[in-house]
């Protein structure tokens, strides 16, 4: 089975020469490895458009190929459908993007399942789903060689035991992986229906200074069994069972601290490229974990 892209022409560019441009000019060329964790076994990254987010996306992967080079990416991803269960796993076949198919790791995938009722083999959801989709591009262009293995987590109090039975997998067969977990944080203004602050600058910065920095603050702690319940308050991400998952695999792998690499809104970036940034903003942040 061979999963097509649903979002190139639109998120990010259709052709293979544009999609490797966008790339090398979005990836840093240094990274400052002193801020970073000595080793990293996972982050968290947005999944809008490349043109908002893209630069945020190319700082966490940047940041892990500075650090690991792994054999496969575990992708937690933020279902914007329901997926029935706790969470959907894309089990077997390969993803294609403009860059070309990469493979699913499909041992590890037949091992996960057999490890835990959490998880069903749903190839099905993933077919709408960019939320994982607008990441993989960046880990074909830094890891060729990379496998990747795609779950889509619902937002439920179970995603934290998602993360860990994942984890468990892992660690008893001894798995090369970094996990990666799809989210974008506040969605504030008109256009979404949240204004608890008002529009205009003042909500604005509220959103990306106060309420985005409510759940930034958990995942610097690795609070993986508290993010459902602050999103569903403060409305603060709309993958939090990604991140939960991806909180519980990392501290299971031994992470005890995240680093917080970038932090934007999409009106701060629209503002940048002198568009017009409107009255509504939605919050992006790139964290890696060790």
């Amino acid at each position: 089975m061979v999963r097509e892209p649903v979002v190139a022409g639109a998120f990010y560019p259709a052709s293979p020469e544009d999609c490797r441009e966008n790339l090398r000019q979005m990836v840093p060329h240094h990274v400052d490895s002193s801020v970073l964790p000595d080793t990293i076994c996972g982050g968290i990254a947005p999944h809008a458009g490349w043109m908002y987010s893209g630069r945020v996306c190319a700082t966490v992967f940047a940041a892990v190929a500075a650090k690991v080079q792994p054999a496969t990416f575990v992708l937690f991803g933020a279902p914007h459908r329901r997926v029935g269960r706790h969470a959907a796993l894309f089990a077997e076949g390969a993803w294609e993007t403009p860059l070309g198919l990469v493979p699913i790791d499909a041992r590890l995938a037949e091992r996960v399942l057999g490890g835990t009722s959490l998880i069903e083999d749903d190839p099905y959801p993933h077919e709408a789903e960019h939320s994982i989709e607008v990441q993989v591009p960046f880990i074909q262009y830094l890891f060729p060689r990379a496998k990747i293995l795609p779950i889509l987590v619902e937002p439920s109090g179970r995603a934290a035991e998602v993360g860990q039975a994942v984890a468990r997998t892992v660690q008893t067969g001894g798995a090369n992986v970094v996990y990666i977990g799809s989210t974008d944080l506040t969605h504030y203004g008109p256009s979404y229906g949240y204004l608890p602050e008002g529009a205009g600058p003042q909500g604005l910065a509220w959103a990306k200074d106060v309420n985005d920095r409510r759940i930034i603050e958990l995942m610097q702690q690795l609070r993986a069994e508290d993010v459902v319940r602050e999103a569903a308050e403060h409305h603060n991400a709309c993958g939090a069972g990604a991140i939960a998952a991806t909180l519980a695999a990392c501290r299971a792998a031994g992470a005890r601290k995240g680093v917080l690499l970038s932090h934007v809104s999409s009106h701060e970036i629209a503002r940048s490229l002198r568009h017009d940034g409107g009255q509504d903003a939605v919050g992006y942040a790139g964290m890696v974990f060790g």
